[in-house]
This record gives structure tokens, sequence and C-alpha cells, in this order.
């Protein structure tokens, strides 16, 4: 599972990087007299309803949708992490204080909480990526807390503790690090979970804005053409498919390896 999952992800990052190599054609042109036209020996994946190369325009989203999951992720999980460590290691009112902050936020969908973020700051690529981020980093911080919590009370930490290591010390250079498995699976799974929300923004017109390429918007102008020209749907819906597919995989897989305990499950 880990190596198909790595195989769709390295595919579809390679791909990205390369999509200009790949297709020659940008995925702004349009070719008006042979809009709808479907798949052929020069457009492979037809055209769209302004006569726009649909492989081009997936391989284009496909850098946007790769880039917001990255980005995303790694503001997430860094405040997630740190957030999480501190709550877990120091306890008291500081963990009390965190701990309410999360399960409020959890109190509500993800994506809708999302959705209102953007309406207020705007629809755009990089208020995507704010609010996301802003409620990303819970999932993590609910994750680390409780690594933590088991973390402290083991032999090498208390060692530390008895040396006289101050608590940063120890949050930063023990505890932090013995969560970070954790993280990376958890990590490697939010990446599907990003790209789908980024996808459901521009869906609804919140996201990415034309005439920047994104699947969600392909999928939300396609839509009047499901029956006349399937294929201006198919291949985005196929693509954001593929790769939260191959996202899942890679981290299942990971936390196979990472945790005994799951493997034979």
């Amino acid at each position: 599972m880990t190596r198909a999952g790595g195989i769709i992800v390295a595919v579809a990052v390679l791909m990205a990087l390369a999509g200009p190599l790949l297709v020659p054609f940008d995925p702004a042109t349009q070719y008006l007299a042979l809009r709808l036209e479907g798949p052929t020996a020069v457009h492979w994946f037809g055209l769209d309803e302004l006569g726009r190369d649909v492989l081009a325009r997936v391989l284009a989203g496909a850098r946007i949708s790769l880039m917001v999951g990255i980005v995303v992720v790694g503001v997430s999980a860094s405040v997630g992490t740190v957030l999480g460590s501190v709550a877990g290691y120091f306890g008291g009112r500081l963990d009390e204080m965190i701990s309410r902050l999360i399960d409020i936020l959890l109190a509500f969908p993800g994506l809708l909480l999302a959705i209102a973020l953007v309406a207020v700051l705007g629809p755009n690529l990089t208020n995507v990526v704010l609010a996301l981020s802003s409620i990303g980093w819970v999932g993590y911080a609910r994750l680390v807390r409780g690594q933590s919590l088991q973390v402290r009370e083991l032999e090498y930490v208390l060692a530390a503790r008895a040396a006289g290591a101050t608590r940063v010390r120890i949050v930063t250079r023990h505890v932090i690090p013995a969560v970070l498995p954790a993280v990376s699976v958890q990590a490697t799974l939010g990446m599907g979970g990003a790209i789908l929300s980024e996808a459901a923004l521009s869906f609804l017109g919140l996201g990415v804005q034309p005439p920047t390429p994104s699947w969600g918007t392909m999928l939300s102008y396609g839509r009047a053409h499901l029956l006349d020209a399937p294929h201006v749907t198919i291949f985005p819906g196929l693509a954001i498919a593929v790769l939260v597919l191959g996202f899942n995989f890679l981290g299942d897989g990971l936390r196979d390896r990472l945790d005994p305990k799951t493997i034979g499950d």
C-alpha cells in the first residue's frame, strides 16, 4: 500500500512539474472553433467550454492543488505540533485553554468554517490557504497532545527533568521529536483532505479564481456539459480521486510501518 501510494503521488508530482513540457498547449489558450471537442490524438483529454486544452488545465490544476496541500499541511502541522506538545507537557491552565479552543473548533464542520472565513476575507488562493490552515491545526494539536501525555512519563524524559533540563528544552529536544512519526502520518493523510477542501471551495466559487486553472473550478463549469461533453468533468474528477487515494494509501502504509501494533490488522 505504501509503495502504491508513493508511486501515485510521485507520478502526480512529476507530471505537475513537467506539465509545460508534456503538453504543448497553454492552459489559457482558447480554440473556440473546437470548443467541447472530445479526446483526440492532438488533445488527449479534449477541450472545455471555451476551447481550452483539458489536459493542460488538469496538469496546471495539479500544481495549484499540490501547492495548497503542502502549504496548508506545513502550517497546520507546525502550529498543531507546537500547541499540542505544549498543552500535553505543561498541563494546567495552558492545557485547559488550548483544549477548550480545540473543542470549540471541533464542534463545527471544518469546511463550513473555511467557507465562512473565505466569504469574509474574499475568494482567492491566499485566503483559501489562510482559511484551511486556521482550522487544519486542530487535528494535529489534539493528536500531539495525546501523544505528549504519554511521552512526558517516559524514562528518558523523566531523566532529563531530573538532570535539570528546562521544560522548553524537554519539549523541543524530547517531546516533539517523539511525536513526529504520528504527525508525519497525519500530515500525509491531511494532504488528501486539503486537496479536497481546496477543490470544494473552488467548486463553490470561493477558491482559485478564473482564469487560473483549478480542479474544483473545472468541475463547476463542466457540470453544465455532463451530457454533451462529459470529458470536461471526468478527467479533473479522476485527477482528484486518484491523487487523494494515493495520499491515503501512503498515509495508511506509513501508519502500518511506524506503528507495529497495526500490522496484521
